[in-house]
Parts: C-alpha cells; structure tokens; sequence
C-alpha cells in the first residue's frame, strides 16, 4: 500500500487492499497423532496457508494476521471499538503468526525425519508465552510460564481452580514432578514434593489414607511441598492435608466437597489437569545446543526381573519392592528409597555417592526402616549402601545390578539376610 506502483497493480487487477487476513492452516499435527498413514499425512502438509500467513505478517504495518480461532473474539472487539486493528497488535499477532508457521514447519519437519531406528534428525520447538511469573528459580531471575504453539499447553491444559497467590516457576517445576509419579500407579496414590524430589509417596484404600501415610514419611519435609493425586481428590483428601502448610495441590479433578475445603485454606493453589501421558521426548538445555531422549516412562514388570539371591522375597516384600523401584525412578541420583507397606519410609535423594544415600534414608527412616526393603536407582559400585541399609533393618533390596562388583553387593545382602531383585535397567535422574 506505500508504493503507487503496487496500488497500480490492484487497481489493474480490479483486487481490493487487504485489512485483515485469517488462515487455519490444514490439520497437520492432528493427522499424524491419529496415526494416519504417509500418503495421507503429506496432504495435510499446507503450503499455501503458510505463504499467505508469511507475506500478511511481513506487511503488518498495514494488514493484520490471524491463525488462532481463539483470538476471534478479541479481534471482532478491537474492530468495533478501534474501527480497526491498531499497530501494536498488528505487530503481536505477526509475531504469533511467524512463531505459529515456524512451529507447524517444525512439526513436518521432525515427521519427515524421523525414524524407528533412533530419535529424529530435526527438533524444532516453538512456544507461546502464556504470563509472566513474579520472577524464576530466584528472585534475581526473570520468569514466564510458556505452552507450545497449538499444544494443549502445560501439564495437558492444567487449571488454576483456585488462586491463593499465583503460581511460581519452581510451584510449576514441582507440580510437574509430582504428578508424573503420582500418574505412574494405578492405585489411589498420594505423593508429596520438595524441591523437585519426593519426599513422601504412598499408596491406600483412599487418598487421604494415602495422603496420611505419604505425609508420615518425612513430616518436617511436606511442610511448604507440593501434592499430587492420581484420580478425583474428595473432601476426605482435602481434609487430611488440612493442618498441613502446603503450596499446590494437582489432581484430574475434585469434587465439589474437596474444593469447598480448600478454598477455606489461605496461600493454597489448586490445580486441575489430566494425568500426564506416557512417552514423548525429553529435552535439556545446553549452551548453544540441547540434549533430546526419550522420557524415562517405562512399565516395569515383576516378571522380567530376576531374583539372584537364594531367598525369594515374600509377597509383601515384592509388593513393597515395585513400590519403591517406581519411586526411585522419580528420585533425583544417586536414589535410595525405603519402603514398607507401600509407602515410602526413607528416602536419600540427590547424594554424590550411594552409601551417603543409604546413610540419609537410614536417618529418615528411624525405627521404621525395620522390615522395610531398599530400592536404589543405579547399580551398587560397593556393597556398603546395602550393609548400612541391612544393619538398620531392611530385609529386601531392588537394583539394576550391572557392577562389576554385583557378586561382593549379593554376598553382602545374603550374609545379613536379604533378598536380592536385579531390574536390569537403571533410572538416573539428573
């Protein structure tokens, strides 16, 4: 529209200056998560949409763009009250529109390249800025919370029900670890965070026995930690955690008893979102690059485990034992984890060497680390976790084995008594 030779040209071409363009660009990520086959999926590629997209958003001092149905309502506003739409959201929604074809570019891309022998050769990832927070990990550091262009956003499309205060980045870092645990049983689970390790996990009967019992794990540490359920939180649940200072409390969804309860609790924020789904990658920062695998959700089954101690454990210890191995795959490393009646009773997490983890859970547990069992997270490079473990009372232990030293951490085990459970597969967590 600046330059007369082009006003010339839509004058010739008999064509009308654009004010606004609105494009919904072909449902390319929804065909691929149908499992649609290739012939179909490549259809779904736009080309045109996108072209169109480009060139309104390059000329938005003079057209505006939109590819969000839900900005609809906002932009029908803005043209009543305004009788157009001004520069600066002009300019936001180029922005929204770049960052929305660069996504969707992202995603054909990483179809095409990926492949069933390894990770794809091309990550692109795109995110939308949803608030900012009142500042990050530290109050010295700027924070927002994002969600990825055409997501569902964070946690699946999580909801603040109820606001005490607004959410901070480490309230989200938190809820996030929390709830992926809490997902990973089927039982009605209660697990409780700090500083993104457990520090209570517990499963029962209902969530506020659950909550009761994974509370007694560490009661110094739940206090100002972060709650996750796995199904429908009650009033019973809602009750249990009432003399309990806590920040966040996430779950699939409340009932109206539970959400009564914990408005009347002052600071508390509840959030509502669906159980976190299995697989995808995981992607980690680097200075100039990033490190991608796949996340670490595996189902670990009794029966590819292999018993290599003489005593078989009991069944109360195999059931104690897959409790605590599920938890220490959420424990950041190196992981010990008691366990009895499953609930968790100990837990050393974080430690730079094993033994140190086996000394912490020892302290945490107490009394109760009599007839616990052990779950560690990686292999024992020395026996001498398990023997302070077995010296405070375990009977049992679950590891991935795989030491050089396996035979010296086995004869250790059985000398005090133990059973011994090799997964054959370790769970670091950095």
């Amino acid at each position: 529209r600046r330059k007369p030779e082009h006003e010339c040209q839509l004058a010739e071409a008999g064509i009308e200056p654009f004010d606004l363009v609105v494009v919904n660009l072909y449902p390319f990520r929804e065909t691929v998560a149908s499992g649609a086959g290739p012939e179909e999926v490549i259809e779904k590629i736009d080309i045109g949409g996108p072209s169109m997209v480009r060139a309104a958003a390059k000329n938005f001092a003079s057209v505006g763009v939109v590819v969000r149905p839900e900005r609809y309502s906002e932009i029908l506003e803005a043209i009543d009250r305004e009788g157009g739409l001004p520069l600066e959201l002009r300019r936001r929604l180029a922005a929204e529109a770049f960052a929305h074809t660069a996504a969707y570019d992202a995603a054909v891309a990483g179809w095409f390249g990926a492949s069933d022998a390894g990770l794809p050769g091309f990550v692109g990832l795109a995110y939308e800025k949803l608030e900012d927070l009142r500042y990050g990990e530290n109050p010295h550091q700027r924070g927002a919370l994002y969600a990825e262009i055409a997501g569902p956003g964070p946690l699946g499309g999580a909801e603040v029900l109820v606001a005490g205060k607004e959410m901070s980045f480490n309230n989200w870092l938190d809820l996030d670890a929390a709830y992926a645990l809490a997902a990973a049983f089927e039982e009605p689970a209660a697990v409780i965070v700090k500083h993104n390790n457990p520090c209570g996990a517990a499963l029962g009967a209902t969530l506020a026995e659950a909550y009761a019992r994974a509370y007694e794990s560490d009661t110094v540490s739940a206090f100002g930690g972060i709650v996750a359920f796995n199904r429908e939180a009650d009033e019973g649940a809602a009750r249990a955690m009432a003399d309990v200072f806590t920040e966040v409390v996430v779950a699939p969804a409340y009932t109206e008893g539970a959400l009564a309860a914990f408005r009347q609790r002052k600071g508390l924020r509840v959030v509502r979102a669906p159980l976190p789904a299995e697989g995808g990658l995981d992607v980690r920062p680097l200075a100039g690059g990033a490190l991608v695998q796949d996340r670490d959700r595996v189902v670990e089954r009794r029966e590819d485990m292999e018993v290599a101690s003489a005593r078989e454990p009991t069944e109360e210890e195999w059931r104690d034992l897959l409790f605590a191995w599920t938890v220490a795959m959420r424990v950041k490393s190196n992981a010990i984890v008691f366990a009895r009646e499953l609930a968790t009773v100990g837990i050393g997490a974080g430690q730079m060497s094993r033994v140190d983890a086996s000394w912490l859970a020892v302290r945490k547990a107490g009394d109760r680390a009599k007839g616990a069992v052990m779950a560690s997270d990686a292999f024992f490079p020395f026996p001498d976790a398990v023997e302070v473990a077995a010296d405070a009372g375990v009977t049992a232990v679950i590891h991935p084995g795989g030491s050089i030293r396996d035979e010296d951490v086995l004869t250790a085990a059985e000398a005090r008594g133990m059973a011994v459970v090799l997964t054959g597969r370790r769970h670091f967590r950095h």
